[in-house]
């Protein structure tokens, strides 16, 4: 009701349908490109109609491991009827997607297919985890061991989750985006400069480009490597969660440069950040998945472990981890969340929840 009279007062007078219907198709559109996720999608399927340069990856059911009991309960329960997709950004600069990369990005998107709602997750990186083959780490790292197939199933045994398709991204593909697009407004403070100036120095090392060294604080335009840098950025107040909103800033500063670009522009970043997705998505059913956008409504966003069921500390040589505390209790939140369920977790996950508390207890003290 309070969006409803703002919207009165701004403009003086009652709403059309056609202008509420922009408002509404414009609020969808700002929430998809904050969370990144058909944004990517929308690049997928423009950059195989365009030359077929995605990559595809043939998944094979047998890699992928999903709990016993998730199985059992999929026709039972109210996963039935919803699409799980995984997306990952990779930290690549060298176009390395498949694997040998930790995934700074996890994010889980789950789409109701009878009513086209999506609920949109994101998994820290640095949570503490079993990565799939019962030894502990970071998450992000089982994208690095075994690909895909690997942070799939991470995903499936720790979430009791059943994932079988995933959409990856690298971070190289978004300094291009932006540089096609003539940079991107984002205000940089004095805390950030600094690292914002080294990661671009090393990227720009990495793919042999020259880079501009940002030389002042303030609301500014930033290049390609700058704003990918200032993505990168998580050595300030907030850590890794200041650095997710850095993310999103960045995205919607993308989106604001693309409304304004030309069908040339969008053709140019097309041809150059396609190599930069690798996905087990068919065509089909990324024509299919698109052909249904305007159905999509992204109702709800969150975070894994939950801020009510984790914490932070340094788990020996694994450096600092996000701790699910217990973890039982966070999927159980994580499916009352994405699935409106009364969920009781699966004895996996209660084995590994014991397992995570028996592991970090001495270092919480």
């Amino acid at each position: 009701m309070a969006e409803k009279s703002k919207e009165k007062k701004e403009s003086g007078r009652k709403l059309t349908a056609k202008e509420r219907a922009r408002r509404k198709r414009n609020k969808i559109i700002l929430l998809i490109v904050e969370v990144f996720v058909l944004l990517i999608m929308v690049f997928v399927l423009y950059g195989v109609v365009q030359g077929g340069k995605v990559g595809k990856h043939d998944m094979k059911e047998e890699d992928i491991v999903i709990n016993p009991e998730v199985k059992e309960r999929e026709e039972t329960t109210k996963m039935k009827g919803y699409r799980n997709i995984a997306l990952f950004g990779v930290d690549s600069t060298t176009g390395a997607l498949a694997k040998n990369t930790r995934s700074d990005t996890i994010m889980i998107a789950s789409i109701n297919q009878d009513t086209g709602e999506c609920k949109l997750v994101s998994v820290y990186r640095d949570t503490y985890l079993n990565l799939s083959n019962d030894s502990y780490n970071k998450c992000n790292s089982a994208y690095a061991k075994g690909g895909p197939e690997m942070a799939i199933s991470m995903l499936n045994m720790n979430l009791d989750m059943n994932i079988t398709d995933f959409v990856t991204v690298g971070f190289a593909g978004l300094a291009d985006t932006i540089d096609a697009l003539g940079g991107v407004m984002i205000d940089v403070d004095e805390a950030e400069i600094n690292h914002l100036n080294s990661y671009q120095f090393t990227m720009a090392q990495d793919l042999k480009r020259e880079y501009k060294e940002l030389t002042q604080t303030g609301y500014q335009r930033l290049t390609g490597l700058q704003a990918t840098a200032y993505c990168r950025i998580r050595y300030t107040a907030g850590d890794d969660f200041k650095r997710t909103e850095r993310q999103r800033e960045v995205l919607m500063a993308v989106a604001d440069e693309a409304k304004k670009a030309s069908p040339a522009t969008l053709n140019e970043i097309a041809n150059k950040v396609f190599n930069e997705v690798y996905t087990s998505l068919d065509l089909t059913e990324i024509v299919e998945l698109l052909g249904n956008v305007g159905n999509y409504n992204i109702v709800e966003q969150a975070g894994f472990p939950n801020e009510e069921y984790r914490t932070t500390g340094t788990i020996g040589s694994k450096g600092s981890c996000v701790i699910p505390v217990d973890l039982k209790e966070n999927v159980e939140w994580l499916h009352s969340f994405l699935f409106d369920e009364n969920y009781t977790a699966s004895s996996d996950v209660q084995a590994y929840s014991e397992k995570i508390k028996s592991d970090t207890a001495s270092y919480l003290k």
